[in-house]
């Protein structure tokens, strides 16, 4: 009689619990996309950790993920993989349209800026030095590194090919090696960049200031759960730890943000995705 009440007691308890799991209607786990200007491997050296801090923080399982370039991170979003998503202002103003992505936060007091960076030997004053070369760039969709220098290379008149190495890292690599005269990126990741690396180079050019990366969250999270990451984003800077953590991915801080702050972005009028399928 004993164990007969223990194992209704513990029926009883088992299935509270799924049913408490169904009225929240929502799972305990969530994908969190980073844009991969950098390798998957120091990408998750510098995010995860931040990411720990967060599921902890949230009471929810928060789990990195990436892709190998910039063009398939594009697809996962398209296709809905992430369920919240770090992704340059470029793309959460197409992919908020086409897939409803919506954003929750912002890097606090930052703008995104391109830069240009050259060898410090390297004889290049100016842009317009570049004229007639080759030059390195992440991936056509890079918003600040690849967008924002190549339209201001066009508006000065320099005349040059473009190369898409993949990632930031390997733009920087690139042009310190000698392989090409110049690049495209941005300071948070040249900074992130190996110090033997980028010692070796210097930044040509800066562009005017945008609203930075969006961190978004698909439509199927709830907003419950968006609102803890959006709050627990903001708290990080309340302490060492986060702070910490923070100053890992270069960034002071989170602020909340709204649609309307990518407007900067979309008075661009930049051309679309729309040729971009999924890919299976």
């Amino acid at each position: 009689m004993h164990r007969r009440r223990h194992f209704i007691r513990m029926a009883l308890a088992c299935l509270l619990t799924l049913n408490l799991q169904n009225a929240w209607g929502e799972p305990k786990v969530y994908s969190f996309g980073i844009v991969p200007q950098q390798s998957a491997g120091k990408l998750a050296r510098l995010w995860g950790p931040l990411l720990a801090q967060l599921s902890e923080q949230t009471g929810d399982r928060i789990v990195f993920k990436t892709a190998p370039d910039i063009p398939t991170f594009e697809r996962r979003l398209l296709a809905g993989e992430y369920d919240f998503a770090y992704m340059n202002p470029y793309h959460y103003t197409i992919f908020e349209q086409s897939n409803g992505y919506r954003a929750l936060a912002k890097a606090r007091d930052k703008k995104i800026k391109g830069i240009i960076v050259v060898r410090k030997d390297s004889p290049a004053q100016r842009i317009t030095d570049l004229d007639g070369t080759t030059l390195a760039f992440p991936a056509p969709s890079a918003f600040a590194a690849s967008i924002l220098t190549r339209s201001n290379l066009r508006t000065a008149g320099v005349a040059f090919t473009p190369k898409y190495v993949s990632s930031h890292d390997s733009v920087y690599l690139t042009v310190a090696r000698g392989l090409y005269p110049a690049g495209g990126g941005v300071m948070r990741t040249l900074n992130n960049v190996a110090p033997e690396i980028r010692n070796q180079l210097r930044v040509l050019w800066t562009s005017q200031g945008y609203t930075p990366h969006a961190i978004a969250a698909h439509p199927r999270v709830s907003q419950k759960a968006v609102d803890r990451l959006r709050q627990a984003l903001i708290d990080l800077e309340l302490d060492d730890k986060g702070k910490a953590l923070l100053e890992g991915i270069h960034i002071n801080g989170f602020t909340a943000a709204t649609d309307s702050d990518w407007d900067d972005v979309r008075a661009l009028g930049l051309k679309d995705l729309s040729g971009l399928r999924v890919m299976p």
